[in-house]
């Protein structure tokens, strides 16, 4: 397209997101749209199929370029490697309709109001907007800043402040009206494709219409058996395809139909409440939510009242979530920047359910809409089912070329059948024929089908373990993986936490444990009311429901729980508010009961929650509880015990989960829901320490020693507490004995300091450490090495993730090399963390539970979903089993699947040059195969070996090195290229001897021998009818020997190609492949050795002496020996091919293959004991990484 574009014709689509896109502006010609017409005519329908596969020449061949001002036709482009073309037409929406309605005008208010892009949009004076769909998603265009720009949400410069006033009464019917024509409908519409268009979708495939040609041109030489036979697989394989398809359009259908029509109440500005279809819903609408299970049919912000919502869907954890109002600020800032905490915590998600809506003083829950349609986050999942990330595996890419060099080999024969054919002087028809036929033969109709037979019984195997699979072109990719991350929290360890006890604190330091497996009751007091009443948990019909560490940590304290106003009240506290109190309070306490307030929501960024509780007839509380370093930063000093840095690591050092609690007492005079988070939480009272248990699967271990035993790096990414996070590596095998662990500490810099590096060895036995460190990790000050011996592994926060990427962005590389341990990790760091090692050029595996792994497992190479909620689908696999055993069971079928591909791929190339050389061979005496002939090789030995060739199961040990991952590796293009030239000599030294033997004649049509009593002569066999003279062009005994070479040649390189260790089951496990080619060989020895006239007559073969016939064997057979030989002590020696990799000093390419070289060199690091600062720290070492995705150069 060049780079010379018009001013304004090119402009950037949600720049900075996953789904960037250029765009580029053009304007439909008349001539050129005739010309093409013209063109489609003249080509018989050609040129609009290159068109379809090819959208950009479409345009550019449609229209001109102009700016996208004028432009009717838009071309999009993806901004990543694969560079994918799409079109889409400028539409027009017409606001005329209106100004009957209203008295829509040019100068309305509402059209004057330019500060929102729905006003921005709208053209003067003719009341029209311009706008274009992509990918379901909605972009009007701005005129005022001249861009398409995405429609359907609320603006995401609104503060707090600006939403409760714009938006907070509701907006009135005329807003309504203009936001419901601009915006659309609010529906996440998947409709089910129909059958049809599947159909078409699926035959327009480049394959298909190569096959189509080839069933043409085999009708045409009444080669009917062969083509009807690829007719049948084709309608076989579409149809299984097209059923696939379909039930998956089916199956996201029902997944979003039921969120398309609810019925909900919106209060509008002047006409008061009103019901109304959910499809109807604009941005900016004001939701009353009453009742309790309501379906959210849009994602809005939370302005008055508090929520208990069911996140399952987006998270894939079934545990309630408490969301609370977003209270207007005195601040211009966006509001997602005036929360402290996650600003997720204010919005309803679209398709999450709403169990428990709580009114506060007011009377109403009140919700603005945010997002509609597919912007929610729910139609952000349902388009990353619908438009997946395309996958660029190497495989597939040198697939292509090998099909071009096919189709290069098979020019060179149809320029060579042309002169033969035309020099003999055959008839143009019969010259065109032969030549077209040579492409058919060069170029296998059946190779894509053959690649992906090993895919489907992989696939088929996994379903029988339990995985699940939804991209099943990611099974080979599963193949090359050499680095897997874990969740840590339900994936290594058990889901649930077992309470091993509590450590109280008063101000003498830390009391004797409580243990709870004693069966005495906790005293009563402010830690167990803290433990009693912080939490998310709710009562829902009667039932105690939430967090499992919440109801573990509440049943604990023997209380109880109820709703205020049923049988039990606390003056000032407005009624169905949860209250908690003792089921026993004689002789034990004065606390009746504790009405919770308000809470401040459990964040995974802040690590902690905090709710205001009022006592009965008492004070009013306020109680936190979190990660043990966050609560005592906002305690009292003189509170938080002297020992609280060893107390806690005598836990943590054990694997145990620990958590803080805190409390102090309010003034009473300001509505607790008007209190400020940061004023609640200052100047606490330590309450002390919640221990809780959590053990490893009794998978967990065996799987990553496997793992790691097959050089597959594994990572633990966590949101719990470092040490924890340590120690659980150290038992589960993930940082072997004698390693060493290395936490690497980043500060942000601060006013007078830059931001800074710290690398400490982390003890391994637990001793009195050093002072008072701000990090509870025991660390070794002294050391005699660099760490390097015996291996060490780096250990670190999100925090420090964070500041690491900011500011020491030159020694990350460095760090994710070692990188083991990375804990208090967001959602997001976890999908940050799983790019950063594929820009190393690791495969990349991610096995999480679903709950706040969703991003990451998209994100990597392959994820694996041990939750089976709806989150799941995002996920590639999907495993029944909840440990992650499913692991190397997927890599193993994933290598498995891919030997398997490469065996297929080599023997359907050898295939195809094993009848190319016949073919060509025969030209020269303008002979061919017959069409008996063709079928035999064709159906009754490629197909069949085909299709049972891929039966191989994976091998049960997984060893430590992967297979090749690309089709031109040295090894496999020397296996293809050698049994070529083996084919090649023996074809051609049997067509050059067979007409050098004695009994050789042009005009014989057979050479049997009769033993005469005189002397010896070769006579004409008795039994050949006379007919075969003049019914068979194709009998010779050129055709007879290459025939027979050929055919069998093609049985004997599938037991040779046919790989069994080191990733697949040995080849005689395969009984059914082993079977089919004893059956053939001996069905084809029969042929040879059995003097059937009829036989010979119906194949086109003639009769030829029986020492003939053993040379043949012997010809094969010396084939089979070099070419097996050769296979095991050339192709498949590993030990070799490594000898010749350092004989010519050749290294891997790949980023993290470059660095640990680099690291291995470098003395100086790992860096213990040392501080970097980010003005002082050393450069990198010069080597630039890019973002390859699903690329290795490692061979």
């Amino acid at each position: 397209m060049g780079d010379h574009l018009e001013r304004g014709q090119h402009a950037v689509l949600n720049e900075g997101d996953e789904n960037e896109m250029e765009i580029f502006g053009y304007r439909t010609q008349g001539c050129r749209k005739a010309l093409c017409l013209v063109g489609s005519i003249f080509s018989f329908g050609l040129l609009p199929l290159v068109f379809y596969w090819k959208p950009a020449w479409h345009v550019w061949a449609n229209c001109v370029p102009c700016s996208l001002q004028e432009a009717d036709v838009v071309l999009l482009r993806t901004t990543d490697e694969f560079q994918i073309y799409s079109w889409k037409k400028v539409m027009w929406i017409s606001l005329s309709a209106l100004s009957s309605t209203f008295g829509l005008t040019p100068d309305h208010p509402l059209v004057i109001d330019e500060e929102y892009i729905i006003n921005r949009a709208i053209r003067k004076p003719d009341l029209k907007v311009r706008y274009i769909k992509v990918q379901k998603i909605r972009y009007v265009w701005n005129n005022f800043e001249e861009q398409f720009q995405k429609i359907g949400s609320l603006e995401d410069w609104l503060s707090s402040t600006k939403i409760h006033v714009k938006f907070g009464s509701g907006l009135t019917t005329e807003e309504q009206e203009i936001r419901r024509l601009i915006c659309g409908p609010n529906a996440i519409d998947v409709e089910i494709t129909p059958i049809w268009k599947l159909l078409v979708k699926e035959v327009l495939n480049p394959f298909y219409i190569f096959q189509l040609f080839s069933v043409c041109l085999w009708f045409s030489e009444d080669y009917k058996e062969y083509a009807f036979a690829i007719i049948l697989m084709s309608v076989i394989s579409i149809a299984l395809t097209v059923y696939d398809l379909r039930q998956q359009s089916v199956k996201v259908h029902h997944l979003v139909e039921s969120h398309n029509s609810i019925t909900v109440s919106v209060c509008e500005r002047k006409a008061g409440v009103q019901e109304l279809e959910s499809h109807f819903l604009v941005p900016g609408d004001l939701l009353i939510l009453t009742g309790s299970r309501v379906q959210m049919p849009c994602d809005a912000i939370l302005i008055d009242g508090s929520c208990v919502v069911d996140e399952g869907m987006l998270t894939g954890e079934s545990i309630p979530v408490t969301k609370t109002p977003l209270s207007p600020m005195d601040s211009s800032a966006p509001w997602k920047m005036q929360c402290e905490a996650d600003p997720r915590q204010h919005v309803l998600f679209c398709g999450t359910e709403v169990i428990q809506a709580k009114a506060t003083s007011s009377g109403a829950v009140r919700a603005v809409v945010l997002q509609t349609g597919f912007n929610t986050a729910k139609g952000d999942l349902v388009r990353s089912i619908l438009y997946p990330k395309p996958m660029n595996f190497k495989l597939y890419r040198d697939a292509i070329r090998f099909l071009l060099c096919f189709v290069g080999t098979a020019t060179i024969g149809m320029i060579y059948s042309l002169c033969v054919y035309v020099l003999s002087g055959e008839p143009l028809e019969e010259v065109v024929r032969k030549a077209l036929d040579v492409i058919t033969i060069a170029v296998p109709p059946a190779l894509p089908a053959a690649l992906t037979t090993g895919i489907i019984y992989a696939q088929r195997r996994l379903k029988k373990r339990g995985i699940f699979c939804i991209s099943p072109q990611r099974i080979n990719v599963c193949g090359q993986l050499n680095l897997v991350c874990f969740d840590k929290t339900g994936t290594l360890t058990k889901g649930g936490l077992d309470l091993w006890g509590v450590v109280p604190c008063t101000r003498n330091g830390f009391q004797t444990i409580h243990s709870f497996a004693s069966g005495k009751a906790l005293p009563q007091g402010p830690l167990c009311a803290a433990m009693a009443s912080c939490h998310s948990l709710i009562l829902l019909d009667g039932t105690i429901q939430g967090d499992p560490l919440d109801l573990k940590m509440f049943e604990a304290t023997k209380w109880e729980m109820t709703i205020s106003g049923e049988d039990f009240h606390i003056e000032g506290v407005p009624a169905h508010t949860m209250v908690v109190k003792p089921r026993d309070t004689i002789g034990q306490t004065s606390v009746e009961g504790l009405a919770v307030l308000h809470q401040f929501p459990f964040s995974s960024a802040l690590q902690r929650m905090t709710v205001i509780v009022q006592e009965r007839g008492g004070d009013r509380l306020a109680f936190m509880k979190g990660s043990p370093e966050g609560v005592a930063s906002f305690c009292q000093p003189d509170t938080v015990p002297t020992s609280f840095i060893s107390e806690l690591q005598i836990y943590t050092t054990q694997g145990f989960r620990v958590i803080a609690l805190a409390y102090k007492k309010l003034e009473t005079d300001c509505p607790a829901t008007a209190m400020l988070r940061e004023k609640v939480e200052s100047d606490l009272i330590f309450l002390g320490l919640l221990i809780l248990e959590n053990r490893l699967k009794e998978e967990t271990k065996p799987v990553l020693e496997e793992l790691i035993a097959a050089r597959i790096r594994t990572v633990m990414i966590t949101g719990d507490n470092l040490q924890t996070a340590i120690t659980v590596a150290r038992k589960s095998g993930m940082v072997s004995e004698g390693q060493k662990v290395i936490l690497v500490e980043a500060n942000e810099a601060t006013g007078s300091s830059s931001a800074s590096l710290s690398w400490k060895l982390v003890e391994e036995k637990k001793h009195v450490p050093y002072g008072h460190q701000d990090n509870y990790i025991n660390i070794r000050e002294e050391t005699s090495d660099n760490g390097k011996e015996g291996g060490y592994h780096f250990a670190l926060s999100g925090k420090s993730f964070h500041v690491i990427s900011q500011h020491f962005n030159s020694l990350l590389p460095k760090i994710l090399i070692n990188g083991t341990i990375f804990a208090r990790m967001s959602p997001g760091q976890k999908s940050s963390l799983v790019e950063e090692f594929q820009k190393l050029d690791y495969f990349v595996g991610m096995c999480g539970d679903g709950a706040n792994d969703c991003g990451a497992l998209k994100m990597a190479h392959v994820g694996i979903s041990l939750s089976e909620q709806e989150a799941s689908v995002a996920s590639p696999f999907t495993s029944k089993t909840p440990n992650i055993e499913c692991v190397p069971h997927l890599i193993k079928e994933g290598r498995a699947a891919l030997v398997t591909s490469f065996c297929m791929f080599k023997y359907m190339a050898l295939y195809s040059m094993i009848q190319y050389v016949g073919v060509l061979l025969l030209y020269w005496e303008t002979n061919s195969f017959s069409n008996y002939q063709f079928l035999f090789q064709d159906l009754a030995i490629t197909t069949l070996i085909g299709v049972t060739m891929n039966l191989n199961g994976a091998y049960p040990k997984l060893v430590p090195f992967r297979p090749a991952g690309r089709l031109i590796s040295p090894p496999l293009l020397l296996s293809v290229i050698l049994n070529i030239l083996l084919s090649l000599v023996m074809h051609v030294m049997g067509f050059i001897l067979v007409q050098k033997q004695p009994w050789y004649s042009v005009e014989l049509h057979s050479a049997c021998t009769v033993k005469n009593e005189s002397v010896f002569t070769w006579t004409t066999f008795p039994n050949v009818p006379e007919k075969i003279k003049s019914n068979s062009a194709f009998a010779s005994f050129e055709n007879t020997t290459i025939w027979f070479l050929g055919t069998i040649n093609c049985i004997v390189v599938a037991l040779v190609f046919s790989k069994g260790k080191p990733f697949r089951q040995p080849t005689y496990t395969n009984y059914v492949f082993v079977l089919v080619l004893i059956l053939q060989l001996g069905i084809c020895l029969f042929i040879l050795f059995a003097d059937i006239p009829e036989l010979h007559r119906r194949l086109d073969l003639l009769c030829t002496p029986v020492l003939w016939r053993v040379y043949i064997i012997v010809m094969i057979s010396s084939n089979f020996i070099i070419s097996l030989a050769v296979e095991e002590a050339v192709i498949e020696n590993r030990a070799l091919w490594m000898a010749v990799k350092r004989c010519f000093g050749y290294q891997s390419k790949s980023q993290y293959r470059i660095w640990q070289r680099n690291l291995a060199n470098d003395l100086s690091w790992p860096p213990i004991n040392q501080t970097t600062y980010s003005d002082t720290q050393e450069c990198g070492m010069g080597v630039s990484y890019s973002n390859p995705v699903f690329e290795s150069n490692e061979e």
